[in-house]
C-alpha cells in the first residue's frame, strides 16, 4: 500500500506517519521510485501501536521508540508484551548502556524512607494475600503504597487488608479485561487493543463506580 492508505487504514495523518518514519518508529517501506515507497501489513500493525503508545498512553518518541525495541524482542511471549505496553515492566534494565542509579546515596535513614518502606509491606502483603505474581517494578505497587499511606496520616483505620475486597473485583475485571484479548492472534494487534482498553476504559470504569455509589446510596438512604 502507499503512504497515503496507510495513513487512511490507520487514522494517522501523512505528515505525522512520515515523522514516525525520519525518528525510525516504523521501519522504511520498500522503495518503488526515488520518492515513493511501498508499505505492508506489519507497517499497519506497528503504526497503530505507535499511535496507542504516544496518542492515548502519552510517551515520548523516545520512550517510544525504546518499547518498541523491547517489544521487538519480546513478540513471542505475550505476558512480557503485555507487561511492557502497560508500564508493568521497564523497557530497558541494568545491562550494557545503562546505569544503575542509587536513588538514595544518603545512608542515613529519614522518617519518609521508613515510612514508604512500611507501605511497601503492607502493599506486598496484600499481593501475597491475593496470589498475585506482579514485577516488583510495577508502577501501581507505589500507587497501592502511597495511597495507604495518605490514608494512614488522615487517620484513617485503613490498612491492606481492606483492600482485599477490591483485589477481589479487579482481579474479575482483569480476567475481561484479557478475555478481550482474544479475539487476535497477532502480538502487536494484542499489545496496541491492550494499550487502549486499558487507558480509555479507566475514566469509565470509574464513572461506573460513582453511579452505582450513587444508586446504592439512594437504596440505603434516600426518602425518595
Amino acid at each position: 500500500m502507499r503512504i497515503s492508505e496507510l495513513g487512511r487504514r490507520s487514522g494517522v495523518p501523512i505528515t505525522t506517519i512520515k515523522h514516525y518514519l525520519r525518528e525510525g518508529l516504523l521501519p522504511p517501506g520498500r522503495a518503488t521510485s526515488a520518492t515513493q515507497a511501498e508499505y505492508g501489513e506489519p507497517h499497519l500493525r506497528r503504526l497503530r501501536l505507535v499511535r496507542a503508545l504516544i496518542g492515548v498512553r502519552g510517551l515520548s518518541v523516545d520512550t517510544t521508540k525504546e518499547l518498541l525495541r523491547a517489544v521487538s524482542e519480546n513478540e513471542t511471549d505475550t505476558h512480557q508484551l503485555l507487561g511492557l505496553v502497560l508500564g508493568a515492566r521497564p523497557a530497558t534494565g541494568p545491562g550494557p548502556g545503562t546505569v544503575a542509579v542509587d536513588a538514595d546515596p544518603d545512608p542515613d535513614p529519614d522518617p519518609d524512607t521508613t515510612t514508604a518502606t512500611t507501605a511497601d509491606i503492607g502493599t506486598d502483603a496484600l499481593l501475597t494475600e491475593m496470589g498475585w505474581s506482579v514485577s516488583e517494578h510495577a508502577p501501581a505497587k507505589e500507587v497501592v503504597a502511597t495511597t495507604l499511606e495518605t490514608l494512614r496520616s488522615l487517620g484513617m483505620d485503613y490498612d491492606w487488608r481492606s483492600l482485599v475486597p477490591y483485589a477481589a473485583l479487579a482481579e474479575r475485571t482483569a480476567a475481561l479485561d484479557l478475555d478481550q484479548l482474544t479475539e487476535t492472534a497477532d502480538p502487536l494487534e494484542r499489545a496496541e487493543r491492550a494499550v487502549l482498553l486499558t487507558v480509555l476504559l479507566e475514566p469509565a470504569l470509574l464513572a461506573l463506580r460513582r453511579l452505582a455509589q450513587e444508586d446504592e446510596s439512594a437504596k440505603r438512604y434516600g426518602t425518595g
